[in-house]
C-alpha cells in the first residue's frame, strides 16, 4: 500500500555560529506499510515524525527518495495520489463561522461530490461519529473530543484508502481518548489503512499492528508492540536509585526476581511495555 524507499529530507538553517547549513530532519527511510494496517509512527520531539507524515501528505517535498501508493509514485501522479488519502491534523482548522454540516459541505465540495452524494455522505459519516446531532451547531460549541471526531469524519468524506493521523488524541482526556481508539478500530475493520502519530506509547500499544521508532531522523526499530517489547526484555525490575528511578530488562520473571534480590532497594517487577521500549532505544522520555 505504502511504500518509502531512501527518504530524506533536508532544511536549511543557521547555525550556533550563526552560518547557513543544512540539518537533515528525515534521514533514509525505508517503510512499507501492509493494505489494512494500524501502523505507528514514535519517537522524541524533533525525531521526524511531523516532517514524515508531511512528506507522505504532500504538504512537503522530499529532498531525495521514493514515496508510492499502490505502485504510484508521489512525483508523478499527486492528483490521483491526493484521491487516496485523509488527512486528521494536529490543528483544529475548521472554519469557526461555519456549522457542523456547514464545514462537511465545503470540504465535500472541495472533493467535487455530488449534491446527492454529499448528502447521504455527510449523514452517514456524523452517525459514525456519533455527532449526528450537532449537525446546525456552530463548531466553536463543540468540545475539544468532539472536534477530534469531527475532523476524522472530515478526513473521510471521500471514501480513502489511507488515513493519516497527527496527534490524534493530543489534550483529550482518557476517556475522550478511548473513543477515538474506538473509532481508529472501527476503521480498521472497514479495511482503511491508517498511519499516525503520538507521544502517548499506550496508545500504539494497545491499537498498533506495527510501531517503527525514529530518532534523531533515522529508523531505529521496526516491529510490532509486542515483538519490540520482548526484543528488550519481557519483563522490568524497577527500583529507586540515587538521582531516579533505575531498571533492567530480563527475559524470564526468575531472572528478575533472582536480580531483584541483590537490589539494596524496594524493587518493582512487571511485564516490559512500549514505553520501556521507547525509552531504552532513544534514551529519551516520551514528550523530550
Amino acid at each position: 500500500m505504502i511504500k518509502i524507499e531512501g527518504l530524506v529530507k533536508k532544511y536549511q538553517h543557521k547555525n550556533a555560529q550563526n552560518k547557513n547549513e543544512w540539518k537533515t530532519v528525515v534521514n533514509d527511510l525505508n517503510l512499507h506499510i501492509e493494505p489494512g494496517e494500524i501502523f505507528g509512527l514514535l519517537g522524541p520531539n524533533g525525531a521526524g515524525k511531523t516532517t514524515t507524515i508531511r512528506m507522505l501528505t504532500m504538504l512537503t517535498q522530499a529532498t531525495s527518495g521514493e514515496i508510492m501508493y499502490n505502485g504510484l509514485n508521489v512525483k508523478h501522479d499527486q492528483e490521483a495520489m491526493k484521491a487516496l488519502i485523509g488527512v486528521v491534523p494536529q490543528q483544529i482548522n475548521f472554519d469557526q463561522d461555519l456549522t457542523v454540516g456547514e464545514n462537511m459541505e465545503l470540504h465535500a465540495r472541495l472533493h467535487h461530490m455530488g449534491k446527492e452524494n454529499r448528502r447521504q455522505r455527510i449523514a452517514e459519516l456524523l452517525e459514525y461519529v456519533e455527532l449526528s446531532d450537532r449537525v446546525n451547531d456552530n463548531v466553536r460549541l463543540l468540545s475539544g473530543g468532539m472536534k477530534r471526531r469531527l475532523l476524522i469524519a472530515r478526513a473521510l468524506i471521500h471514501n480513502p484508502k489511507i488515513l493519516f493521523l497527527d496527534e490524534p488524541t493530543v489534550a483529550l482526556d482518557p476517556q475522550v481518548r478511548r473513543r477515538i481508539w474506538d473509532l481508529i478500530r472501527r476503521m480498521h475493520r472497514e479495511d482503511v489503512t491508517v498511519l499516525l502519530t503520538t507521544h502517548y506509547i499506550e496508545e500504539a500499544e494497545h491499537l498498533c499492528n506495527r510501531v517503527a521508532i525514529l530518532n534523531k531522523g533515522k529508523l531505529i526499530a521496526l516491529d510490532s508492540p509486542k515483538a519490540l517489547c520482548e526484543r528488550v526484555g519481557r519483563y522490568v525490575v524497577e527500583w529507586d536509585a540515587l538521582d531516579e528511578r533505575d531498571f533492567r530488562f530480563f527475559m524470564t520473571r526468575e531472572a528478575a526476581a533472582e536480580f531483584a534480590a541483590t537490589v539494596d532497594a524496594a524493587t518493582t517487577i512487571r511485564r516490559s511495555n512500549l514505553e520501556d521500549v521507547f525509552v531504552e532505544l532513544t534514551g529519551r522520555k516520551v514528550n523530550v
